[in-house]
């Protein structure tokens, strides 16, 4: 290992030293129940929650998968789908944060996203939560083996060494300081690497634009490619068994620009649906200390999102004129952050920056894997199977399933061409189809039935599947972003199922009413 990669691997590994001292710090509380280990015990104040919130959703994605998208086919892919996501992280802080939070306390003290739902209907045989949980366990493994990619893809790229074998290696470590540390050290981190996010793309994006000549230049050479610097186009490399082609000066060659319809717009827009469905941003809404500080919390998020999706995209803008001939397949191009670190700093300080991604993806994966073992730990063994099991029992079966979850995960997680942004967009339509629609009628419609919840999540998750699989490869309209098909299907069931069924009971509906009062108060 030469001397740059050993200043980088110095930065890494201080860096994970800081959240394994994290992990170390909050063992001990969250080892004192499963409700402190699973959700911090209601805790956490608006920064906290909001970086938590922010930091947690984005993942790694946000520094590769989407600069990736930016590079490979230019501004509109990248900056509608980034619009969209703005778009829902402000509605979801207005409008299902507050209600959210106290609902969830109100029935029944729910400390996962399946005991809410189950609550709220007041089911004494437990099919909401145990659908719920199964999407869970199915799409939080999808999503943690986005995340191990992501590792994978970063350490082999910077040390030029065997993808699997960093891939295992990350995984090992996100393990590790989860299963010790819980919620609390998950939360505590994730502020630490929410803010080490935002520094590191402000930091790239800054000196990016001045390598490059300023914006105008950048503007101007952006331009010169067909559709890749155009809100209504979109750029398409020259493929060649998947790799883009160069002339006979180097350059890389794209064909005419493609067009970027209405229907296409609808569907990039729609990714900011999934928000409301999301359950490792839901939970950071219920593990506030206090509803009325969920305000600044709003604030906080949203002026980090705008930034943060503006510096990503930019970045991946400019990695194309800074870089153009680098990166040739759609794979390689979700490596653009790490290449532009690595040129424009020092290693020293390159690998601090690169951090920003391991950042990224840790604060993810650790959400994942806790909320993916909670779903069986909490809902389904204690919730069905073993309904006397002790606390420190039910906190021992969500560290075992911590783990198993990881290594399906990692299996997943194997193919190193596996393009993040892609298997990020599956899992997140899954959950927003799934829990999306459920979460904004149970919040909002006091007339939603316990069948209504059950016809709605069965819908909206299988639909993900249909779509994406048997219908989306017809193309035409069916080329649309599975989420939005999904959601509003969901909708729709949600709807005629209720007024189908018979109303829901007094104690519901009166409970309803309760938190409509304390959420407008």
């Amino acid at each position: 290992m030469g001397g740059a990669s050993s200043q980088i691997l110095l930065a890494m590994i201080i860096y994970i030293g800081v959240v394994i001292g994290i992990g170390l710090y909050y063992a001990r509380s969250a080892s004192e129940s499963s409700e402190n280990f699973l959700i911090g015990g209601r805790s956490f104040g608006p920064w906290f929650t909001a970086l938590g919130a922010e930091a947690s959703d984005m993942s790694g994605w946000l520094l590769m998968g989407l600069p990736g998208v930016a590079y490979w086919v230019g501004l509109s892919d990248a900056a509608w789908t980034a619009l969209g996501l703005g778009i829902g992280t402000y509605l979801n802080w207005l409008f299902v944060a507050k209600r959210l939070r106290i609902y969830s306390h109100v029935a029944g003290d729910a400390i996962t996203i399946p005991d809410f739902f189950s609550n709220r209907y007041k089911e004494d045989k437990k099919v909401i939560l145990t659908i719920a949980a199964l999407f869970i366990l199915v799409f939080f493994s999808v999503y943690a083996a986005s995340c191990f990619v992501t590792m994978g893809k970063l350490f082999s790229t910077i040390f030029n060494t065997n993808y699997t074998h960093m891939m295992i290696a990350g995984a090992i470590f996100v393990i590790f300081y989860t299963f010790i540390g819980g919620w609390l050290a998950e939360s505590a981190s994730d502020f630490m690497q929410g803010t080490i996010m935002i520094f590191a793309l402000v930091v790239v994006l800054f000196v990016g634009i001045s390598t490059a000549g300023g914006i105008s230049l950048v503007v101007e050479n952006a331009k010169s490619i067909p559709g890749f610097f155009d809100f209504f186009g979109i750029a398409k490399p020259v493929l060649e068994g998947g790799v883009q082609k160069l002339s006979e000066g180097g350059q890389p060659l794209f064909g005419e620009a493609g067009s970027y319809g209405f229907l296409t717009i609808i569907s990039t827009l729609s990714w900011g649906l999934g928000y409301f469905g999301m359950p490792q941003v839901l939970l950071k809404f219920m593990a506030i200390r206090d509803f009325n500080e969920l305000k600044i919390s709003r604030r906080i998020a949203t002026v980090w999102v705008i930034i943060s999706l503006t510096a990503a995209v930019t970045i991946g803008i400019l990695g194309r004129i800074l870089f153009p001939n680098a990166l040739l397949t759609q794979s390689q191009a979700e490596s653009i952050f790490i290449l532009m670190s690595r040129s424009f700093f020092v290693p020293l300080f390159a690998g601090v920056i690169m951090a920003g991604i391991l950042a990224a993806t840790i604060s993810s994966a650790d959400s994942y894997l806790i909320i993916a073992a909670s779903a069986f730990s909490k809902n389904i063994y204690h919730g069905i199977m073993k309904k006397d099991a002790s606390d420190k029992k039910v906190l021992q079966m969500s560290r075992i399933t911590l783990v198993i979850i990881a290594l399906i995960a990692m299996i997943i997680a194997l193919d190193e061409n596996s393009v993040i942004f892609t298997v990020v967009s599956f899992a997140w339509a899954g959950f927003g189809a799934t829990f999306g629609p459920l979460m904004l009628f149970s919040l909002f419609w006091k007339r939603t039935t316990r069948n209504a919840a059950i016809a709605g999540m069965i819908t909206g998750g299988t639909m993900v599947f249909i779509w994406k699989l048997l219908l989306k490869p017809l193309g035409g309209i069916f080329g649309i972003y599975e989420l939005f098909p999904a959601f509003v299907l969901s909708c729709i069931v949600i709807i005629i199922v209720s007024l189908s069924s018979k109303e829901p009971t007094k104690d519901i509906q009166d409970e309803f009413e309760q938190v409509k009062s304390l959420a407008n108060s």
